[in-house]
């Protein structure tokens, strides 16, 4: 029974922790830094003329249906023209995407006829940039008006190799379910990384909307998943800082449903998984910052790992524990537990009528993310081949 509690108690921990404690610590932890030095400092943005040159960078596979409505919006961006300098990736498309793209004199297309994924384009497009500063983006996202101006005042910490805009979701109607979830998951994240910055750095950067020192990218191996996580973290172990900042964002529609958010997720964690195993010399306080291996552990690594492990574990355990009547406090975390799983229940079967209540909802799309990080670490281990994927429908 004793080892039976110590694995109960070590799992619900863990669970605790990653979820809800590490934001709490990282809070407090935040607030001791601002009594201690203060408010953090504001760089100044320069002057026009002296603004640096910046390679606005977007990689693409057969996206001819959104050339247009990505092309205004950068083209409505406010950045001085003559600085601003834009680089199509396309890779391996075979729609019309190259051909729309030649109605815009001012685009450079680095084509490539074979489709390697995302980090080959990457690689191959960011080896042509000459700019001091390379902004990556989706295809699919729109951008704010201010965000360049903001991510290169970001840049003028000489500490600072990348800076990460936020993520938020749309949705087109009302009550569209896998995007409101996935819209309440990144308000959470996008807190976490805020103060994860202020502490020190953001643990990484995503694909929607990022920027790096360009003399700074390393090439990425072609099978890398979370390319965009690789690149940022691989600047973290450089002893650079990720900056994080919500007045740089890009907007994108959520998933169509319930079913194409599941593939971004398993793939998401499965990439987690693969980057965690490359970069596991950051979570050795003696290989790196103690700061740093603390915030990627916390809040990457466990998620991606242990934890989901954790909280299925919790299921057998409690019940054995209760079974041979260990103690009250078993009994009253088995009925929590219980409730949790009725209230997550009730969520799916609102969500397969076309249905949301935010009460049963919130557990239920927990445990929706959780279990596909089980199904990501079996793409991992059946995923042999390059950084390709299928991309989910948006709404």
């Amino acid at each position: 029974m004793t080892i039976l509690k110590i694995f109960f108690w070590a799992s619900l921990i863990i669970c605790i922790y990653t979820y809800v404690g590490y934001g709490i610590i990282l809070y407090l932890l935040v607030l001791l830094k601002r009594l201690i030095k203060g408010a953090p400092k504001q760089m100044k943005l320069p002057a026009d003329s002296e603004l640096p040159d910046v390679a606005f960078m977007v990689c693409a596979y057969n996206e001819q249906d959104v050339v247009e409505m990505k092309m205004q919006n950068i083209h409505d961006l406010d950045y001085p023209k003559e600085k601003l300098h834009i680089i199509w990736v396309t890779d391996g498309s075979t729609d019309d995407t190259n051909e729309r793209l030649k109605a815009y004199p001012d685009v450079e297309v680095i084509f490539s006829p074979e489709r390697r994924g995302k980090t080959a384009a990457l690689n191959h497009g960011i080896s042509h940039v000459k700019s001091e500063i390379t902004v990556m983006t989706d295809a699919n996202t729109l951008v704010n008006r201010e965000a360049i101006r903001e991510i290169v005042r970001c840049m003028q910490d000489p500490k600072v190799a990348c800076v990460a805009g936020e993520k938020r979701v749309m949705s087109r109607h009302e009550g569209e379910i896998a995007a409101e979830g996935e819209g309440l998951y990144w308000k959470y994240e996008s807190t976490l990384k805020r103060l994860d910055s202020e502490l020190y750095s953001a643990m990484g950067a995503a694909g929607e909307l990022n920027a790096i020192r360009t003399k700074l990218y390393e090439p990425m191996p072609e099978r890398a998943l979370l390319d965009d996580f690789v690149m940022s973290m691989k600047l973290v172990e450089q002893g650079y800082r990720i900056a994080y900042t919500s007045k740089a964002y890009a907007m994108e529609y959520g998933s169509a449903n319930l079913e194409e958010e599941s593939k971004r997720k398993r793939r998401i964690a499965a990439g987690g998984l693969q980057s965690s195993w490359w970069l596991r010399d950051m979570m050795n306080p003696f290989n790196t910052s103690k700061r740093v291996a603390f915030q990627f552990v916390s809040h990457r690594v466990l998620r991606w790992s242990i934890t989901p492990i954790a909280l299925i574990a919790l299921i057998p355990l409690n019940v054995a524990l209760v079974m041979m009547k260990a103690g009250t406090v078993y009994t009253i975390v088995w009925i929590f537990q219980i409730l949790f799983y009725l209230a997550a229940f009730g969520g799916y079967l609102l969500e397969q009528r076309g249905k949301k209540n935010k009460l049963l909802y919130v557990p239920y799309y927990f445990l929706f993310m959780n279990i596909n990080v089980f199904r990501g670490m079996r793409y991992l281990k059946t995923h042999r081949g390059g950084g390709t994927w299928e991309k989910a429908k948006r709404g």
